[in-house]
């Protein structure tokens, strides 16, 4: 019995390695397994195939497309309607002293003369200016003009009065208007006239593009009036519907805004001509001086003539 006994214990001993084996075996399979699925793994593209697999088929197809596939242009740049006016020298038969400048109202560009900078007094003009300084002013106290208020003011822009055109001057508190203007609109050759009387106040042509602009854009008569200020311009009528916008079209003519401004000056013996438009895209400046004995109609038409000259060609 006891023989027996130790034979069965030898047995057991006798298995075991057999059983050693096999579990390695089992384990190296899985490690080899475990590396056919790990990324990177030398054996990993025939793991891929053998377990369908497709990340690194996709990541190479993913690099091919890349070097495949043209490089997008970039979206060009879109370009802007040229403006109807040419930047050129003019050189024309005018007797005394012409300027002119025009702003494009979509960049801030302003070209012009080369005297563009130099001033001229206003005259009628600055009414432009005044009209919504009032207005601008009364909507931030919170006050509406009344009727009368307005209808008095269609009279100062459409028809130039002057009588209203001192009343609402006064009204704003004379020359400090004048300064509010030239901040306001960011005018750099400007300044109050030295009797403080609206009608010689010192605009350039350059400085009276800037005005138009304020005026198009908002600043000078506020949100509250602005469309209504334009639409006045635009009704401007009798002895002041002349000069910048009497170049274009008939049917263009109707959609620009102006404020002129004629005037004589005995003192200096000079007539002061001065003209400022509001187009859709720009606003201009043309300003005039010469002797007073050329008359109003000689000013007048060549507002219209330095403006001729620099439209470009109808295309």
């Amino acid at each position: 019995m006891a023989g027996s006994r130790r034979g069965r214990r030898r047995g057991r001993h006798d298995n075991q390695p057999v059983k050693l084996v096999a579990v390695a075996a089992i384990l190296i399979g899985l490690v080899l397994v475990s590396l056919r699925l790990l990324p990177g793994s030398p054996l990993e593209s025939t793991a891929a195939s053998r377990w369908g697999d497709s990340s690194s088929a996709a990541r190479s197809d993913s690099a091919a497309d890349r070097h495949d596939r043209p490089t997008p242009a970039p979206s060009p740049t879109p370009s802007l309607t040229p403006l109807p006016f040419a930047d050129r020298d003019l050189d024309l038969d005018i007797r005394g002293w012409y300027a002119w400048s025009v702003l494009d109202r979509r960049t801030g560009k302003i070209i012009g003369s080369d005297n563009m900078g130099e001033t001229s007094t206003t005259a009628s003009l600055i009414k432009s200016w005044i009209v919504a300084d009032y207005l601008r002013r009364a909507a931030e106290a919170g006050q509406t003009p009344s009727d009368a208020k307005l209808a008095d003011a269609t009279k100062i822009i459409r028809d130039s009065d002057n009588t209203r055109a001192e009343q609402f001057y006064n009204g704003v508190g004379r020359s400090a208007s004048i300064k509010r203007l030239i901040s306001t609109c960011k005018l750099t050759d400007s300044s109050v006239a030295a009797d403080g009387g609206w009608s010689r106040t010192n605009l350039s042509p350059r400085d009276a593009a800037r005005l138009g602009n304020c005026i198009a854009d908002g600043r000078a008569a506020g949100p509250t009036w602005t469309k209504w200020l334009i639409n006045e311009m635009k009704l401007v009528r009798g002895s002041g519907d002349f000069g910048i916008r009497k170049a274009f079209p008939a049917a263009e003519q109707k959609k620009i805004a102006i404020k002129n401004g004629w005037i004589d000056r005995t003192r200096e013996q000079e007539m002061h001509i001065n003209c400022l438009a509001i187009g859709g895209t720009w606003t201009m400046g043309v300003m005039v001086r010469y002797p007073i004995n050329l008359g109003y109609d000689y000013g007048m038409k060549n507002c219209q003539k330095i403006t001729e000259a620099l439209l470009q060609p109808a295309t």
